[in-house]
């Protein structure tokens, strides 16, 4: 009888194994991902991140970065801790799972609430930020994200076109008579702004505020949505690392 409890010890064991083997493989892999997205959000968006006022947004992508790097190396970690079949690697792998866990759980939260905050953080600011900063020295990373902005998205002001007209480049010299950037017409040349004609430049209802704001929220989800995914995941996986734990022999001393 004791020899079949001892088989049926190994046997359950060694499914453990396996069990968490492979999804330590899945958790390297969504590592893998979690950082892509943390990346491409700084890399791809790092303009629009410039006309944000809040660093909220910076930094629960930074955060996806951090998890997602410690994340493919706690995966291999609980591969080598799995089959060397030792408690005390063990122990560290269930640790560094759980701070993985607060690490993403800390994110979608953070995105969660800049996800409230945006719309007024918005109106508050990007308008100044047009006015008060455009082709204004050290100030190029904004004027390139200014540019940006309205070409991608096809808008012109914060609001409405009509912003342009109390900013303080456009009421110097340097401005040559434009009356808004040469970014906010349909078909960008040199000069082009000197016509705020709808014909020339895009007269889009709710001027780029509306447009940036829909941007963020889409990728404010997308960054929550991973987070806490990944960290719902890991809830399974620090499960399994609690019954090999467990069904392990203490270790000698």
């Amino acid at each position: 009888m004791g020899v079949y409890e001892e088989k049926k010890e190994t046997c359950g064991t060694i499914c453990l194994k396996y069990t968490l083997f492979a999804f330590n493989f899945l958790f390297w892999l969504a590592g893998g991902v979690v950082m892509a997205v943390g990346v491409w959000t700084l890399v791809e968006k790092s303009d629009y991140i410039s006309l944000l006022p809040s660093k909220t947004y910076a930094a629960s992508a930074y955060i996806l970065v951090l998890a997602g790097a410690i994340v493919m190396v706690t995966g291999v970690l609980g591969c080598c801790a799995t089959f060397k079949e030792q408690r005390r690697l063990l122990r560290v792998y269930f640790v560094l799972l759980l701070c993985i866990f607060l690490l993403e759980v800390l994110a979608g939260v953070l995105a969660y609430i800049y996800y409230q905050q945006l719309n007024e953080e918005l109106k508050q600011n990007l308008r100044e930020t047009m006015i008060q900063k455009y082709k204004q020295t050290s100030y190029e990373h904004i004027t390139s994200a200014v540019d940006k902005l309205q070409g991608e998205f096809k808008c012109c002001g914060s609001n409405s076109s009509s912003d342009w007209a109390e900013s303080i480049w456009i009421r110097t010299s340097d401005a040559s008579g434009r009356k808004v950037p040469d970014s906010c017409c349909k078909t960008v040349t040199p000069g082009c702004g000197v016509r705020d004609h709808p014909s020339n430049i895009y007269k889009v209802e709710g001027g780029c505020i509306t447009k940036l704001e829909n941007f963020i929220l889409d990728h404010l989800k997308i960054i929550g949505a991973v987070g806490v995914g990944i960290a719902c995941v890991q809830i399974i996986g620090m499960v399994f690392t609690c019954c090999l734990y467990r069904s392990l022999k203490a270790e000698p001393y």
